[in-house]
């Protein structure tokens, strides 16, 4: 009896998964069905975000935490890891570098790394739209870490929150003024915030003042603190995601330095998403937001298949006239879409 391609990836034959990743990434009938068969064997990956802005060495940090994880001595059997690394398109060509497989070289030939490059494609907030789907492929065929590293995109990149388990941002010094951090959002999202490049002048200054706002944001210390673990925490306060104080870690990823202390950060961090129910709390808002973007894309379809161009241009040209609110135009197109 022939294995079928989904049992196939279950088995975890690297052509098999080769190709439907290919086939989810490009959106096609074949991928819908194997992202179908795969749902239920997914949930049990941890996955974690690396984000930040350009130049602060994410690409190298994953490489460098992606060899710490299969070099570790906490078992016989060290955890596959599968890594996504999403490249920002060309606004002019439409393609993209995919450097990303430059950079990791060095995870060359381990059957135990998996590295899929892929295009934003336009996508806002640093992951293209079918990083969800390459995510749930790799938990499937049982990789027990999937890393997902962004474009570097900036104030948008508070999205990777939205997939991921565990959230890295990535600072380094001499990239300007710490507080830019706090005003793209990202400070909040940050689960562990690495200064890398530590080596460089300046580190000590990005650490303290990170330091000194993750003070100023948590303010209470009788229930956490400084490394994240548990004190007391009040009744209601042990059900949010308020019962964790990032970390701040300095890290040289080019020579491996303070990456084994990010690797024990995320291993905390894993079981206090365990242990405080809050994992189940991130996969719902997950899966959630899985669904609401698919349900967007689907009913944006629909409407585009149902309405005329003529319509819509005439719609458009109503509101450059000021003829017509934006707010009215959209009521208008979607009535005319009998939506």
């Amino acid at each position: 009896m022939p294995v079928t391609h989904s049992q196939a990836i279950l088995n975890g034959e690297r052509l098999a998964l080769t190709r439907a990743l290919t086939q989810v990434e490009n959106n096609t009938a074949e991928g819908l069905e194997i992202l179908e068969a795969l749902f239920p064997h997914t949930g049990n990956a941890h996955l974690i975000g690396v984000t930040g802005a350009p130049g602060t060495g994410k690409s190298t940090l994953v490489n460098q935490l992606a060899l710490t994880y299969r070099q570790s001595t906490d078992s016989s059997v060290p955890p596959r890891v599968a890594i996504v690394a999403v490249d920002p398109t060309s606004p002019f060509s439409g393609g993209a570098l995919l450097g990303d497989r430059v950079r990791m070289q060095d995870l060359a030939g381990d059957p135990g790394i998996f590295i899929r490059s892929m295009a934003s494609r336009g996508s806002l907030g640093g992951l293209a739209a079918a990083t969800a789907g390459l995510v749930q492929v790799f938990d499937a065929a049982g990789f027990e870490i999937v890393i997902i590293e962004t474009v570097g995109a900036g104030q948008a990149e508070v999205n990777i929150a939205r997939l991921a388990h565990s959230t890295i941002v990535t600072e380094a010094p001499g990239l300007g003024d710490e507080i830019q951090t706090i005003k793209a959002g990202i400070l909040e999202i940050a689960d562990i915030l690495v200064v890398n490049k530590s080596d460089k002048p300046g580190a000590e200054n990005t650490l303290r003042g990170l330091r000194n706002m993750l003070t100023l944001a948590h303010p209470d210390g009788n229930h956490v603190n400084h490394h994240g673990q548990l004190m007391e925490l009040d009744t209601d306060m042990d059900q949010t995601e308020n019962g964790w104080i990032p970390y701040v870690l300095p890290t040289v990823a080019t020579t491996g330095e303070g990456i084994p202390d990010l690797v024990n950060s995320l291993s905390e961090h894993y079981k206090y998403l365990k242990s405080s129910g809050i994992w189940q709390v991130r996969e719902e808002k997950r899966l959630k937001n899985q669904l609401e973007t698919l349900l967007g894309t689907a009913l944006r379809s629909r409407w585009e298949k149902r309405i005329s161009p003529d319509i819509y241009q005439a719609a458009l040209a109503q509101v450059m006239k000021r003829e017509l609110s934006p707010w009215r135009a959209v009521e208008k197109l979607i009535l005319g879409a009998g939506l």
